[in-house]
């Protein structure tokens, strides 16, 4: 019976992971062709495909495509054609399986992945999975995975990662899973290779985008690298995110690594006990890079005078990438409010800065009563700096803080009470660019502002110019160095432009204070050599010519009738001109004494720098002028029997030339005193150092030849004695005066030790020290060389800004074990230091005034500061001052505070003075969370 293909009821195929074949179903025939039947059994074998096992090369193949399945098909179809005999004209093979085919799967995987694991890599055939075990790791293109145990589907292209249990019972090696900069360290996880998509289980995600968010969450799914969603998860920014101290629980979370965290009800636990601080949703912004609009959470607090208030709080604009915005106000239940904007702008490697307004209206007590008094004040800061870099030849810098005297003193804003102590006030604003050349000039633009906030006095100096040019030197050498008076010959030009206004707060920037303005020019030239005398005397010799100009001179002369003088002051341009000469010799002398070798002191030098000058300076009489008057003694006087000199240019900004010629000698020296010591430390590379005993004893004075009596002015001396290196140095200056007083109390033409006194009279004197004791000082092996920024002398009588210093985090068990010392101590309990850490600062100033018979010491007081580490947590401090002069206490504040982690506890107190008041402050550390707190305080009473 011929074979006919219509009798085939189903030609089909049947593909797995493992084999494919092909049947004839059934046939309809009652006949079956022999010949058929063989070539059907002889080209089965054909068509089942062989198990391709992975290679042992740690790399999957990135297809795993049955194709050669369907190729078997077509070429069996093909051969079954080919084989038909002549005879069977009426045989008509049709491909069958080409109007069925099998759909060819797209690649799944566009790389290697690579894998490796330390204990044992085990392949299974059977269940097409590959075991990786201890340190496993498994990386393809940017994912990479780390687990204790990972096990490879390359069958369903998945892995699975979990951790492993060591022999202690402790679950280690947990998976870390890394993407494009993103980190996630679940429990264990479950990825997916072809959509990339992953479920997590007990996934942890430190530093979210950048922040300080951490979270962890029950159950994640990764949609992408982009999306998350989790469930159950706690949001905190604790450290110990198994225990973390507070968190927030949101039930379900869309998670954007890098950009934000959304989420639905949410609600605070603090120690895992629930709190009623909850919101339906949450929208937590994570991108570090960008910062994002919002509003500004206001403080509320209460005052005696004001009543209740919100302050602080505002809307931040992010308007660019470049610059910010901040508004931000105070309101008071009493009408009393402030306004504030900061700005910050920077534009990288050009420049960055900072801009400040402050505004507020203060109300004492209520409208309509006899006490009732209304304030405005305000501040403005301006800080500006320019990259030194962005343009090397010109630079513009800003430091502006000017504003109503009194702006610290009557702040209602709690931000402000730190600075009610400033009396000064300060500003500049400058521009500076240098031409280069042969000879390079510099011409700088500035505006300078300073204001007493106690004498409510303002200098403003708007504008100044000054344009300098390089010192020249006519007559040096092309090449090679200069000798002599000749070839040192030098000169340079300045000239210095001012506008500048005295006034006070009242009268700041009003008509009077513009009508007031004195404006000058004054131009130099001064002309200088230097050279050697003797071969170890330097000598040198110099002249000046200044030229003055003013825009405003003053005319007096006397009222005979009104029996007073009369000042008119006359517009327009003024010059006059001065000149002098001056010489100068110095040298340095160097004595050092030996002592016996092997010693502890090896030698002691004395340099001494003494100097001698002298100049001279015409009178310039010829801008003199004079009026008579009458006798002021005698009021019944007319007669003008008095004349007197005047200048026109008295009362400007320059000053007025002098009428009487001066010659004066001035005389210094200055010593040092140093001493090589025998080095304490034996690991030091050199035996002996070099220590300071006397440090700049200075003795100044000066000598007038043109004057008929009092020639000598008294003598200065200042110096600094070191008493312990580099902690403790003793600073002093004193005048003294060899003439003696009369009984009006001025000098007189009599020395001192002539007039029954001394032979110095002490005119005045000064001395201040500094020192910090540190607990650090009396342990024993203490190493020498610690912070010596910490130990530097205060010589200016303040104290550091850093009361506190830095948190100390804890690392150690509060369980001892007893091993060793070392360990001992790193686990101390936290609440108690068996070594309490401390330090005191103190400083000490005292100035005595005698320059009249007054007796008089201007000011002597103690200052001190300091603070005790009473756990590993907690922190004790204070400040305060005793005023000896007198006596009472200074400006006295006391500061608790405690370190709890992801919380800041700080309480500050001001026990009494004018300025009593206390603050409690509890928050969370950090920026995103820096809105939850609680912040209590109590306001200065005004009424003290």
């Amino acid at each position: 019976m011929d074979f006919n293909p219509k009798n085939i009821r189903n030609f089909g195929t049947l593909n797995d992971a493992r084999y494919t074949k092909i049947g004839l179903i059934a046939l309809q025939t009652k006949t079956v062709h022999l010949s058929l039947l063989i070539w059907l059994f002889l080209l089965c074998p054909f068509f089942i495909k062989a198990q391709e096992l992975p290679s042992k090369n740690n790399a999957i193949p990135a297809s795993k495509q049955d194709t050669s399945a369907t190729k078997a098909i077509e070429e069996n179809i093909s051969t079954l054609s080919r084989k038909q005999t002549p005879q069977d004209t009426s045989l008509t093979v049709r491909d069958s399986v080409r109007t069925d085919s099998v759909k060819i799967k797209k690649e799944p995987l566009t790389d290697k992945v690579d894998y490796k694991a330390t204990d044992y890599e085990r392949i299974s055939q059977r269940l097409k999975k590959i075991y990786l075990y201890n340190e496993a790791e498994v990386i393809y293109e940017d994912i990479q995975i780390n687990a204790g145990e990972i096990i490879l589907d390359y069958e369903n292209n998945t892995v699975f990662a979990k951790g492993i249990i060591d022999t202690s019972g402790t679950y280690t090696q947990i998976p870390i899973f890394k993407q494009a900069g993103n980190e996630v360290v679940p429990d264990s996880i479950k990825f997916n290779f072809d959509s990339e998509k992953a479920l997590i289980y007990g996934s942890r995600v430190e530093g979210a985008g950048g922040q300080e968010v951490n979270l962890k969450a029950e159950v994640s799914k990764r949609v992408n690298d982009s999306v998350v969603f989790m469930r159950n998860v706690k949001i905190t920014t604790s450290k110990n995110l198994d225990d973390p101290e507070y968190y927030f629980y949101a039930r379900k979370v869309k998670f954007v690594p890098g950009q934000k965290l959304v989420t639905g009800l949410t609600n605070m636990y603090i120690a895992d006990v629930p709190t009623p601080i909850g919101l339906p949703f949450a929208f937590f912004p994570l991108d570090k890079q960008k910062s994002v609009s919002g509003f500004i959470i206001p403080s509320p607090g209460e005052t005696r005078q004001r009543g209740y208030f919100l302050q602080n709080g505002g809307y931040y604009f992010a308007l660019s990438d470049y610059y910010d915005l901040a508004l931000t106000g105070d309101y008071y239940t009493n009408g009393s409010y402030a306004f504030r904007g900061d700005s910050d702008y920077r534009l990288r490697y050009k420049f960055n800065g900072r801009v400040s307004f402050n505004f507020e209206k203060i109300l004492a007590s209520e409208r309509g009563l006899p006490d009732f008094s209304e304030r405005n004040t305000y501040n403005i800061r301006w800080n500006h700096t320019q990259d030194t870099k962005s343009s090397p030849n010109s630079r513009f810098s800003a430091s502006v803080n000017l504003g109503s005297s009194d702006f610290f003193q009557q702040s209602l804003n709690q931000s402000n009470t730190g600075n009610f102590l400033t009396n000064n006030f300060s500003s500049s604003v400058s521009y500076s660019r240098t031409f280069t050349g042969k000879t390079p000039i510099n011409l700088t633009v500035a505006a300078t502002h300073s204001q007493n906030s106690q004498t409510e006095q303002i200098n403003l100096t708007l504008p100044s110019a000054q344009l300098n040019v390089d010192r020249i030197f006519p007559f040096a050498p092309k090449t090679g160095s200069k000798k002599g008076i000749f070839q040192n010959i030098n000169f340079n030009y300045s000239l210095r432009a001012n506008n500048s206004y005295v006034t006070t707060d009242s009268l700041f920037f009003t008509q009077e204070m513009f009508r007031d303005g004195r404006s000058s020019i004054q131009q130099t030239i001064p002309i200088s050599t230097n050279f050697k005398v003797f071969k170890y005397i330097s000598a040198t010799v110099g002249a000046n010519y200044t030229e003055n100009t003013v825009f405003k001179t003053i005319d007096q002369s006397f009222d005979i009738e009104n029996r007073e003088v009369v000042r008119d002051t006359i517009n327009g341009l003024a010059s006059y001109r001065t000149y002098g000469t001056s010489a100068s010799l110095g040298t340095t002398i160097y004595g050092t004494f030996p002592f016996k070798e092997g010693g502890k002191i090896q030698s002691i030098r004395h340099v001494v720098r003494p100097t001698v000058g002298i100049s001279f300076t015409p009178a310039f009489d010829q801008f003199f002028d004079s009026y008579q008057r009458t006798d002021p003694n005698d009021p019944t006087s007319t007669d003008l029997t008095e004349t007197v000199e005047f200048s026109r240019f008295e009362g400007s900004l320059l000053g007025a030339p002098s009428n009487r010629k001066s010659a004066s000698v001035s005389l210094g020296i200055s010593n040092v005193i140093e001493a090589k010591v025998k080095d304490k430390d034996t690991t030091a590379k050199e035996d002996y150092k070099k220590i300071a005993l006397l440090r700049n004893l200075n003795l100044r004075t000066s000598y007038n030849l043109t004057a008929d009596s009092l020639r000598l002015a008294p003598i200065n001396v200042s110096g600094a004695i070191p008493i312990i290196d580099s902690k403790l140095e003793i600073n002093f200056s004193a005048s003294l005066d060899i003439y003696a007083l009369n009984s009006n109390n001025r000098r007189i033409n009599t020395l001192n030790i002539n007039n029954g006194g001394s032979l110095f009279r002490v005119t005045g004197a000064r001395a201040n020290f500094g020192y910090r004791f540190s607990s650090r000082d009396f342990e024993k092996g203490n190493d020498k060389n610690t912070d010596r920024s910490q130990n530097q002398t205060f010589a200016g009588g303040g104290r550091p800004d850093d009361l506190f210093g830095g948190g100390v985090d804890i690392t150690g068990n509060s369980n001892s074990t007893g091993e060793n010392d070392e360990d001992q101590e790193e686990q101390e309990i936290e609440f108690y230091n068996f070594k309490i850490p401390w330090n005191l600062r103190v400083s000490y100033e005292v100035s005595y005034t005698n320059n009249a018979r007054q007796n008089d010491i201007g000011s002597h007081s103690i200052v001190f500061s300091g603070d005790i580490e009473l756990g590993k947590r907690w922190t004790v401090g204070g400040s305060s001052g005793y005023d000896l002069a007198n006596p009472g206490f200074t400006f006295t504040s006391l500061q608790f505070g405690r370190d709890l982690e992801s919380w800041n506890l700080r309480f500050n107190w001001v026990p009494f003075s004018t300025r009593s008041s206390w603050n409690f402050f509890i928050g969370i550390t950090g920026n995103l969370f820096s809105d939850i707190k609680y912040d209590k305080r109590r306001a200065p009473d005004e009424r003290l």
